[in-house]
């Protein structure tokens, strides 16, 4: 298999680093091309073998799967490239949420499938979302799913659902670790505990309840009743949360589903016309 990287920014980078130290790809088998070349021959420097190329139509010819990693306004200009030397058997993968499965069905010849990726597959954990285009055979989404599932756990969605999912998913990794990053300020401010010693403890914590989640098979819900002792300290404390935290991840999902619609619509002006979306 050949597998080709338009974009080589900070999730192309991650899931080619993801790919070859999980051993799902050798570095001979990645084509990588990015706007500024000097990115890609870094890379192949980095990974004897990998190919380095200079235009975005050399990094997809020959390539079984081509992984699409660029800012949504970069789309139109790349897909203006490829549609004319993509091929029916060749699948492009978009990592972008906001370009729509049928946008990209409609501009290009070859299968067309969509996946949000999070930085915990860079540990070879966590979940990519996966939205399949009309062309995708079953065996196809195996091909697929078999590649992504080196570095997580592949995830079929409905394309509706990808905003709140990918909050939960892509998202919340920063979300969790800000939360995380305020206690531990708080722990050195208030009691003044080395800042690396509270870091190291909060980490393995996080590293742990996460397993509990999981493997542990446990819910939040049960997870906090079995810390928090009815009258107790843990008990105390969450209360004070539930009430200073109220409404915050609504606000915050407003925030994330807002900004998604602008892109939304950027995506569909450039793509089609600023008479898609009205005057």
């Amino acid at each position: 298999m050949n597998v080709g990287f338009i974009g080589i920014g900070s999730m192309g980078s991650l899931l080619i680093d993801a790919f070859i130290s999980s051993g799902a790809l050798d570095p001979n088998q990645i084509t990588a091309s990015n706007r500024t070349f000097a990115k890609a021959e870094s890379l192949a420097l980095k990974y004897t073998g990998l190919h380095a190329v200079k235009t975005n139509q050399d990094a997809a010819s020959g390539c079984d799967i081509i992984f699409l990693c660029v800012k949504p306004h970069e789309y139109k200009t790349v897909i203006d490239e490829l549609q004319l030397i993509l091929e029916p058997q060749q699948i492009l993968v978009s990592i972008t949420s906001p370009v729509m499965l049928e946008q990209l069905e409609g501009c290009l010849p070859c299968k067309v499938a969509k996946v949000i990726p999070s930085i915990t597959n860079y540990m070879h954990s966590g979940a990519t979302l996966c939205m399949y285009g009309e062309r995708m055979s079953d065996e196809d989404k195996a091909i697929l799913n078999h590649l992504l599932s080196f570095i997580s756990t592949p995830l079929a969605i409905d394309e509706q659902h990808t905003r709140i999912v990918s909050d939960l998913s892509s998202c919340g990794p920063a979300f969790m670790a800000y939360l995380l990053q305020r206690f531990i300020d708080a722990a050195v401010e208030e009691t003044g505990i080395p800042r690396e010693q509270a870091t190291l403890v909060a980490s393995a914590m996080f590293l742990g309840t996460g397993q509990l989640l999981t493997e542990g098979g446990m819910t939040p819900e049960a997870l906090q009743a079995r810390v928090a002792v009815p009258g107790g300290i843990t008990a105390k404390a969450l209360t004070l949360l539930e009430s200073e935290l109220a409404g915050v991840f609504n606000a915050v999902i407003h925030a994330t589903h807002a900004k998604y619609q602008e892109d939304l619509d950027r995506v569909a002006e450039a793509l089609y016309g600023k008479e898609v979306n009205g005057p």
